[in-house]
């Protein structure tokens, strides 16, 4: 026997993948996993067989029955699921596609069908691999079936093989006595009933001493033990019907002809297209031929040679545009990836007579030489350029982000898919987890550079087109690119801080949390863990029977929010707190952050451009925008950053920026009125809000009105604020109520804000940023006001980032332009800190005054807080 087919249960396969691989959804929400799973068994399989024919069949509808009676049993069958019931068309649509045929007969299931073509194939002479999760199929096997089942383990997909020696060394019986053998104990997985009483170990004694339902009930009186002979007895017409709905027909009326089947290359255009639809990436190194994935990577080439590499950087300098990557292992440069045409993919390793700091160069004088040049991440290289045209370069990965913000990564892989509709394999597919710095298979390394540095030139034309069609090319131009170079600079500076004094400092933490914890004991009456929310549940609702109580799965809750409505209620609760923050203080702060102090005794924090939605920048490693503000203690920890010496640093803060930005762009009179007059905005919603005078206003009202003017800028709720001013919702509603009448055309902007969002999708900033709302079209109710309060927001949060960055920029441009040693070395929110050679200081608080108030021209003035010291503490 030569040729070999392979025969798949498709339902049974799609079941099977179903619940064994994790639910993944593609971006059109379709649920895909049982799919993705499917093809991953099935290509298993052909590797493992190189079959000449291959073909699956599914049942044409739902399941049909073999017998009359069959739907008594069937009936009880679980419907299936909805996520694996839309898969069913897409797997077929994918076998289509692959030009796999499907085998389907109205009035027979899919068993029917591979018994029938199975054994028609055994006489023809070919060897029949069938594939399927059901074991029903075993009877099938003989000398040249082979019955393949996947099992789904921790391990991945193992898949057990059986002909006839194989079913006879594993159940003690033939294949064919497998009917009689779920005749008598049944299969629910398969709705097969068995009769009462049979186990799988006394239906195989059974079977294996007698050989079959019937010659077993003909010896009936023999069978042991008694309770299998009584249900025998009593119910051998149900195990006949048993032994019939287990029987497969091989005689269905199926018009199969082989060379249907014949394997031809599965990987064409349309299942290409397909897999990108379905986002199945790591499947697309399959296409061999088709497809622009491996046309693009026929023209991937590393090149070592030192003149080579010299004559493709001189054609590169007269190109147009130039994408370009530097290929970084930790510091180390370990190459570049270089593209300036479809036929020009190629990647330079540092190795032999090329230098890092020969690539370095290189890429510096391409950067001044060629028209544009566009990479995947700038910021990153900044440090190996000496020169470099800023407004030349394209970072793709700012322009991805402005274009969606409200992903969490921005890799080449991911702008491929997104913005040049092509599906490549990511880093970690091609290098593992420790990407460029731990690779060693030298072609994963080089076609990771290409695929780089291709869609770093590829990407550019339809991005820009992209920026240009939404509003956002001016955005990215003006003030996200010019950004780069900023935050480049501030972290290259970093900020000094005292060890001693951080030392010093978490010592008095410890001192403080020794005390807190004493105290909390006395209070508790005994010693617990102050850190383990059961244990502080069952003190402070059981033992101590304090209000509300939160009883969950685990314990009782002891979250912020819950200990906060207690502080009032016991002073042991308020000692909690406190506790909670000092120990947070202690490991973030003071023993964190000593981990983060480098050589020249500074902090160089990551700032970054693509996290938040709304535009913000954030700091990493360590995260210097959390510094804690509301607690003495906790502002303490800024005593530790000083600056060096002969310098101070000079703090400027906006004042009220989003107020302000809310009084500007939705345009109400009253509010640009009362900033216009210098007013305390806080005691002027007050008195307009409460009616009284402005003279009379009190501190409570005060610090009421100040929550709801900052509340409305979040879009808080009735709920939300009567938990910040501890009133009933009533009374919150009626203040929100008052301040909408005050303020009409705040009312008008927020309502306006939110139908916009609706119809478009999406809100603005003054300056184009976009910030899509796809939570107002999510069916939970929930989700959707959190969307209103969001679309609300973002237009003042974000135009409040952008005009924060673009005072960063022109303050960092300055500084330097006018050849003074001070530095921009912080930003934290509104917040600029600059590091100031003392001689110098007037001069930063001018340029400092002049660039953050005319950072944007706006109805309302901009007003910044200045102050300076011999640490940020001081200067705060």
């Amino acid at each position: 026997m030569g040729e070999k087919i392979v025969l798949i249960d498709g339902h049974s396969i799609l079941n099977r993948a179903f619940y064994g691989v994790p639910d993944l959804t593609n971006s059109e929400g379709l649920h895909t996993n049982a799919v993705y799973g499917f093809l991953n068994i099935m290509f298993k399989i052909l590797e493992e067989e190189k079959p000449d024919y291959l073909a699956v069949a599914f049942d044409l509808k739902a399941p049909t029955f073999r017998h009359k009676m069959y739907a008594e049993y069937k009936g009880t069958r679980k419907p299936m699921p909805q996520e694996l019931h839309q898969q069913v068309p897409v797997i077929q649509d994918m076998l289509r596609a692959m030009e796999i045929p499907l085998l389907m007969l109205e009035g027979y299931e899919a068993d029917d069908l591979l018994g029938t073509v199975s054994k028609r194939m055994e006489q023809e002479g070919l060897e029949v691999c069938v594939v399927s999760g059901d074991r029903d199929l075993l009877q099938l096997a003989t000398e040249h079936i082979m019955i393949r089942i996947p099992k789904t383990k921790r391990t991945g997909t193992e898949i057990e093989n059986y002909h006839t020696a194989d079913v006879l060394e594993k159940y003690q019986v033939t294949p064919l006595q497998i009917i009689d053998l779920k005749a008598l104990m049944g299969d629910a997985s398969d709705n097969i009933p068995g009769i009462p009483g049979v186990g799988e170990k006394t239906a195989t004694k059974i079977i294996a001493a007698y050989g079959s339902i019937e010659n077993a009930y003909a010896h009936v009186e023999e069978i042991k033990p008694n309770k299998a002979k009584e249900s025998l007895r009593e119910h051998y017409a149900l195990a006949q019907l048993s032994k019939e709905l287990a029987t497969i027909n091989i005689e269905a009326p199926l018009e199969f002809e082989l060379e249907e089947a014949s394997m031809g290359v599965l990987y064409t255009e349309e299942a290409f297209e397909l897999c990108k639809r379905l986002e199945f990436k790591n499947m697309l190194s399959r296409f061999e031929c088709q497809g622009p994935v491996n046309r693009v990577s026929e023209n991937f080439r590393k090149v070592s040679d030192l003149a080579e590499a010299e004559k493709i950087f001189e054609t590169a300098a007269k190109a147009a545009h130039v994408g370009f990557e530097l290929i970084l292992a930790g510091k180390r440069v370990r190459g570049c990836a270089l593209c300036f045409s479809e036929e020009d993919i190629y990647f330079i390793p540092a190795e032999g007579f090329i230098s890092g700091a020969y690539l370095c160069g290189k890429i510096d004088m391409l950067l001044n030489e060629t028209a544009a040049a566009s990479t995947l991440d700038l910021k990153a290289q900044l440090p190996f350029f000496a020169n470099h045209a800023r407004e030349k370069l394209y970072d793709l990965a700012l322009a991805a982000y402005l274009l969606n913000p409200l992903k969490d990564k921005y890799t080449y892989e991911d702008v491929a898919k997104e913005h040049m509709s092509m599906m490549i394999p990511s880093q970690e597919e091609l290098l593992g987890r420790k990407g460029f710095e731990g690779a060693e298979d030298e072609k994963a390394v080089s076609d990771c550079a290409c695929y780089i540095g291709y869609v770093a030139w590829a990407a550019l034309e339809p991005m820009q087109k992209k920026l240009l069609d939404t509003g956002m090319d001016t955005l990215f131009r003006e003030i996200e690119m010019p950004l780069v170079y900023t935050l480049h600079d501030m972290e290259r500076e970093g900020i000094r801080v005292e060890a001693a004094a951080l030392k010093q400092y978490g010592e008095q933490l410890i001192g403080r949390i020794g005390e807190l914890e004493t105290e909390i004991y006395a209070m508790a009456g005994e010693t617990f863990n102050i850190n383990s929310p059961k244990q502080l549940g069952v003190i402070l609702f059981e033992k101590l029977k304090l209000p509300y109580g939160k009883k969950t799965k685990t314990g009782y809750s002891t979250a912020a929010d819950v200990l906060e409505k207690l502080a009032d209620e016991a002073p042991v609760v308020s000692r909690i707190l406190e506790y909670r923050q000092l120990t947070k203080l202690k490991s973030t702060y003071a023993d964190g952050l000593a981990n983060y102090i480098a050589e020249d005794g500074r902090i160089h924090s990551t700032f970054k451009q693509t996290i938040t939605a709304t535009g913000r920048i954030s700091s990493t490693e360590p995260n210097l925008q959390n510094i804690p503000i509301r607690m003495e203690l906790g502002r303490l920890i800024r005593k530790v950053f000083i600056p060096k010496d002969g310098y101070v640093f000079v703090d400027a803060d906006y004042s009220q920026i989003e107020l302000r930005v809310l009084a500007a762009i939705s345009g109400d009179e009253t509010l640009i009125h009362a900033y216009r007059e210098a007013q305390d905005i806080h005691r002027i919603t007050a008195s307009q809000v409460f009616h009284i005078p402005f003279d009379e206003v009190t501190d409570l009202q005060r610090r009421n009105a100040k929550a709801v003017n900052f509340g409305i800028v979040y879009g808080i709720s009735s709920f939300g604020l009567s938990q910040d001013l501890s009133i009933t919702r009533k009374e919150a509603a009626q203040y929100i109520e008052k301040y909408f009448e005050t303020y009409p055309g705040i009312k008008k902007f927020l309502d306006d804000t939110v139908e916009n969002a609706k119809k478009e999708g999406y809100v603005t900033t003054l300056f184009g940023r976009r910030r899509p709302m796809p939570e107002l079209k999510a069916g939970n109710f929930m989700q959707r006001s959190f969307g209103e309060r969001v679309a609300m927001n973002a237009p003042i949060q974000g135009t409040a980032a952008d005009i924060i960055k673009i005072a960063m920029i022109r303050v960092n441009d300055r500084l330097k332009a006018e050849n003074l040693k001070s530095r921009l070395i912080l930003q934290v929110h509104d917040e600029l800190l600059i590091e100031a050679e003392e001689s110098e200081t007037d001069e930063v608080k001018r340029i400092l005054l002049e660039e953050m108030q005319g950072a944007a021209e706006l109805s309302v003035k901009l007003e910044i807080d200045m102050h300076t010291g011999k640490s940020w503490y001081e200067a705060k």
